[in-house]
């Protein structure tokens, strides 16, 4: 049996030092970090991730507001209200849900907002300071939550193989530069690649971020591995939400893996609110 990597105790060890964090920078400099959720619509999954958000930030020491909008906002309306963001000292990070609806450039209006104030990479600055290893912005707060959960429970990455199945920018692509900067050796695997199975095998830590329910079988993986599920998909068939990854063949297998859901999903609230009181001390000492 595999020792499960769930996500509560990582989340806990987050929380514990944002919020010594924040109080700090109430207690010593007046600074209330603040984050701003810009939301279009409202989409049962935007719904649930923007309450579930609040929760943590009411747990940690960081301000919320909002900025809500009907799905008929126009692309100039939205840019209109980040550069009124970006100007505001007060807020301290954005979250952007998306997608926008078809009508707007998403692109443009995300790369509107400035990159110290973007929590969760989704401007091109932000991207390019994850590739540089620069704190221009943020990486996108899934992709840390990886980061963070592996190193929580102490796999060490140096000199190891790594294969990321993905390449998106959400996951895909920054996790793999994050975990160069672990000094792993990484392979990623894409809808081109040629026997994703055989590359998986080769690895000591397997990254499942495919977004396919139950890509990841017992054929990719060997004895003391470690996979990290980043998927989330609805399975029609169980009724209920399932990872990238066949737990029940994959978990009598593998050394460590991380169960979907309470695994990497529940430290993504966590990553965020503690870029919100980082992008607070930033500014401060700025």
């Amino acid at each position: 049996m595999a020792e499960l990597l769930k996500g509560n105790q990582v989340a806990s060890a987050i929380n514990e030092r944002t919020h010594a964090d924040s109080d700090t920078m109430i207690k010593e400099h007046g600074i209330v970090p603040t984050l701003c959720i810009i939301r279009v619509g409202e989409r049962p999954d935007d719904l649930s991730y923007e309450r579930g958000a609040m929760k943590r930030a009411a747990a940690v020491g960081v301000a919320v507001t909002k900025r809500l909008f009907p799905v008929s906002v126009s692309e100039d309306e939205l840019i209109a209200e980040i550069e009124r963001i970006n100007a505001d000292p007060a807020i301290h990070g954005v979250l952007l849900f998306r997608p926008l609806p078809r009508h707007i450039n998403e692109s443009k209006v995300c790369n509107a907002l400035l990159p110290e104030k973007d929590m969760d990479g989704i401007t091109d600055l932000s991207m390019a300071g994850v590739y540089a290893q620069k704190p221009l912005g943020f990486p996108p707060c899934t992709a840390q939550a990886v980061i963070e959960l592996i190193d929580h429970y102490g796999v060490d990455l140096k000199g190891k193989n790594v294969t990321v199945i993905g390449r998106s920018l959400v996951i895909g692509k920054p996790v793999t530069m994050m975990l160069i900067k672990k000094n792993a050796t990484v392979t990623v695997c894409h809808t081109k690649t040629r026997d994703v199975a055989a590359e998986a095998r080769r690895a000591d830590v397997l990254v499942a971020a495919a977004g396919a329910a139950g890509m990841v079988n017992a054929d990719f993986v060997k004895e003391g591995q470690t996979v990290i599920d980043v998927g989330i998909n609805w399975s029609e068939e169980k009724q209920k939400i399932v990872g990238d990854v066949d737990f029940d063949s994959v978990e009598p297998i593998v050394e460590k893996l991380t169960p979907v859901p309470g695994g990497v999903g529940g430290v993504t609230t966590s990553v965020l609110m503690s870029h919100v009181v980082e992008a607070a001390k930033r500014q401060y000492e700025r």
